[in-house]
């Protein structure tokens, strides 16, 4: 979401939050009838990590009525004694299973966090092993509709292409669809802590985690402990102005200053210096042009990658910006490139195996919450006119996100307005902000700690990539995140430099193989 912040920061306002929905007018009861039965998880990442479902009710304004199931997952504090509680996190998307995150990111916990926390895992509501949503999609229809790239034909198929996909959400999936929201899913965290028996959690969220957690917190600010937002969206661009947000990330005329500092600069300058053994460029500058050539290769040639997508001009650009999450994955544009450059198809990955999960279900359920958290503009003719500037204005990402969504006609409406966030509550929050995020700009940041007041600070980072607690090996922000979640103080407004430092745990195999995992996660869910 960092190209699309930098879009221009008034124009980021347009969709600000609406007042909450009174708390009284729905049920926001702590009291779960039946105790949590735990048993052994789907995967086997962690025999550590054991799992549960609550049932929940799916329209909380008829808590008697239909319940859905969420999947619950955790793995116990690993020192009794010290045990503070439960930390609850999430991965981002939206649509990203999060049933397997404790396990993944135990390895790059740091010990003071292990031995402290029962760390908590959520299938979000619609998503994965809870009752999940699907659009009835393939999963090359899936993989489009979430990233509104151009159809063949242009603007007008895109626009058809998009209508159908709402509509056959709706066909599918008519029932849950107004209900799967992001207020919803947080008082689903809050049913999943009353029936763990805490009086309070505590929070780790990344991306679109950052803003379930801010929802949490502005519903529940008294149940809340500890908290973390790390590569926060921003509250006023929910949700189209945020992915037209990404289209900054590459321009490198716009956004020189603190505020606005696009990321594709951080490849190209690693590119350049090493363009003997690549040979893309010497300069940055030399590097940009490259990616402009390529573009326009793949556009007149697609080729068959062996990421596992055919990179036409479209998908060239989806996947170069995919790749400027962190600095681990510039290998694999290299990879882009050098395969479009050669213009050689690859044998084409073997197809997976059936899960118990729709094949669209990230797709669907991201959507779910897109479109069903706040309406979407209804003209088609709107973004028509925003992605032609955007795609001129920004030549290098500016179509991405820009496009139309399936939002602009999707059927139903919100069921209540966006949760206010404020900045009445205890003062527990730590927002964690990279200064190149290509997918939640800085800004972002700056906004959720305004939006948050007295209750928040923000730790600016000197770095490039989205994600960064357990996600890099910054030693300061693992020290500062780390000192957060295990005392009582919030440390004042921050700063923290660049680097891939090695800390005690960035050199064990174990940590490294988490972390590649946890990227690789994140960037198919998240596109």
């Amino acid at each position: 979401m960092n190209l699309l912040r930098l879009l221009t920061l008034s124009s980021m306002a347009l969709l600000g939050p609406s007042p909450a929905l009174a708390a009284e007018t729905l049920d926001l009861s702590s009291t779960v009838a039946e105790p949590l039965t735990w048993g052994p998880c789907p995967s086997a990442l962690d025999p550590a990590l054991e799992c549960t479902t609550l049932a929940v009710p799916l329209d909380y304004r008829n808590p008697g009525g239909r319940a859905i199931d969420v999947a619950v997952s955790r793995i116990r504090a690993e020192n009794p004694a010290l045990r503070r509680g439960v930390l609850f996190t999430n991965p981002g998307g939206p649509g990203a299973s999060g049933l397997d995150l404790p396990a993944l990111i135990r390895p790059l916990l740091p010990q003071e966090v292990r031995d402290r926390y029962d760390v908590i895992g959520i299938d979000p509501r619609g998503v994965g092993r809870s009752t999940p949503v699907s659009c009835g999609l393939s999963a090359e229809e899936a993989s489009e509709a979430l990233v509104p790239l151009m159809q063949p034909g242009g603007f007008g198929p895109t626009a058809a292409f998009m209508r159908g996909v709402a509509e056959r959400c709706t066909h599918v999936s008519s029932d849950l669809l107004p209900h799967m929201t992001t207020a919803n899913t947080a008082r689903d965290f809050d049913r999943v802590r009353a029936a763990l028996g805490e009086e309070r959690l505590s929070y780790l969220g990344w991306s679109y985690g950052t803003y379930l957690g801010a929802v949490y917190a502005s519903l529940f600010p008294d149940r809340t402990d500890r908290v973390v937002l790390d590569s926060a969206v921003h509250p006023g661009w929910v949700w189209r102005e945020q992915f037209r947000s990404w289209k900054l990330a590459g321009d490198p005329d716009f956004g020189q200053g603190p505020l606005l500092q696009p990321r594709f600069r951080d490849f190209a300058v690693w590119a350049a210096a090493r363009d003997a053994e690549l040979g893309f460029g010497a300069t940055p500058e030399a590097v940009r042009s490259t990616y402009f050539a390529l573009l326009r290769q793949a556009t007149a040639r697609p080729v068959r990658t062996s990421l596992g997508y055919v990179a036409d001009g479209e998908w060239f650009r989806e996947l170069t910006f995919a790749f400027l999450y962190g600095d681990d994955t510039f290998p694999a544009i290299v990879t882009l490139w050098s395969e479009v450059r050669a213009g050689v198809d690859q044998p084409p990955p073997a197809p997976l195996p059936p899960g118990p999960v729709p094949v669209d279900n990230s797709t669907a359920s991201a959507l779910a919450i897109l479109c069903g958290d706040v309406a979407w503009p209804r003209p088609v003719e709107q973004y028509r006119l925003e992605l032609a500037f955007d795609t001129l204005a920004f030549p290098m990402f500016g179509e991405l996100g820009s496009n139309v969504w399936p939002c602009a006609f999707w059927a139903t409406t919100p069921t209540e307005p966006l949760v206010e966030l404020s900045a009445e509550g205890p003062r527990n929050v730590l927002i964690v902000q990279g200064l190149r995020d290509p997918a939640t700009p800085y800004v972002g940041g700056i906004a959720m700690r305004q939006k948050l007041g007295r209750r928040a600070s923000l730790l600016t980072v000197d770095q490039g990539g989205h994600a960064i607690y357990v996600f890099t090996a910054n030693a300061c922000v693992t020290e500062a995140v780390t000192a957060h979640l295990v005392s009582d103080a919030l440390a004042p407004d921050g700063f923290c430099p660049a680097g891939d430092a090695p800390t005690a745990r960035a050199s064990d195999p174990a940590a490294a193989r988490a972390r590649e995992e946890l990227r690789r996660r994140q960037q198919r869910l998240e596109r």
